[in-house]
């Protein structure tokens, strides 16, 4: 009989394990034996948990996609300027959260990805996660934009934000953070710049 607690400590174990296999030998080749092995429990405890590989990838999003969502609500909320650059600059900095970018955090987002084309579910979550940063993008720029000007806005560092992602993620070396950083807040900067945008909340389109 299972200890009482053990299902979430399970869960975890096998959630890291899932993308410490990935890591190693992509999505195709982390099979259930595989995971299990990394997690030092046997391959049935997937099945009792997750209903197999397909559950477990989503459960694994998931957990990744939770993490994004605290990295980015620590920083707003540690926030002492309200204005709409400081709300995006803590939007840009949580997205490259170490919880995002290191080696199985990103080969599991490439696989998740990939995965998302031919899987409803997990294509529901990347529309849930792309449909979130888009409305906190648009939300904070139009504040000091006009609506059509702000979700052109939010459009463009969505796209940023995922391109430099996904670049830095593709090379050997593997995404450089800070410098992903850098080039966002400085594309940040050019778009409120080029609209002549005020910083403070009290100059504000409503």
């Amino acid at each position: 009989m299972p200890k009482v607690g053990m299902e979430p400590i399970r869960r975890q174990q096998l959630i890291h394990a899932t993308m410490a296999a990935i890591d190693e030998v992509g999505l195709a080749e982390a099979t259930v034996m595989r995971i299990s092995r990394h997690a030092g429990v046997s391959a049935g405890i997937i099945s009792h948990y997750f209903g197999g590989k397909d559950g477990l990838l989503e459960a694994t999003m998931r957990q990744i996609l939770t993490d994004l969502t605290e990295a980015v609500a620590a920083r707003r909320h540690a926030l002492t300027d309200d204005s709409p650059r400081a709300h995006i600059s803590a939007i840009i900095e949580g997205n490259f959260d170490r919880t995002q970018v290191t080696g199985p955090a990103a080969k599991t987002w490439l696989a998740f990805w990939a995965s998302s084309m031919h899987k409803p579910m997990l294509q529901r979550l990347q529309n849930v996660n792309d449909r979130r940063l888009y409305t906190h993008l648009c939300h904070q720029f139009r504040r000091v934009m006009p609506r059509h000007d702000a979700r052109s806005a939010a459009r463009g560092l969505a796209a940023m934000i995922d391109g430099l992602w996904l670049r830095g993620a593709l090379t050997p070396a593997g995404l450089d953070a800070d410098e992903a950083r850098l080039i966002a807040q400085a594309y940040l900067d050019q778009l409120l710049d080029h609209h002549g945008c005020a910083t403070s909340a009290s100059d504000t389109y409503r």
